[in-house]
């Protein structure tokens, strides 16, 4: 048997809000839910992708820690 008194407050009817819209209503210990990404925005589920980095990560990383060729090339003259 579950104690008393110890377990959270259970919203069955909470709503979730993505930019500022009700998109779907859950189970929760909180009465609302603010998302960012939910299934009918992610792009996995959309089957859009959006680019996020023109930049690469790794290109972006050898510049930094003077890893590049082009530095290595100005070391060298």
């Amino acid at each position: 048997m579950a104690k008393p008194d110890i377990h959270p407050q259970w919203y069955p009817e909470a709503k979730v809000y993505c930019n500022g819209q009700v998109v779907m209503t859950v189970g929760s210990t909180k009465p609302e839910l603010h998302v960012d990404v939910w299934s009918g925005n992610h792009p996995y589920y959309t089957g859009t992708q959006k680019i996020i980095d023109a930049e690469g990560r790794v290109e972006r990383f050898l510049r930094k820690y003077g890893m590049s060729s082009e530095q290595g090339n100005k070391k060298k003259k």
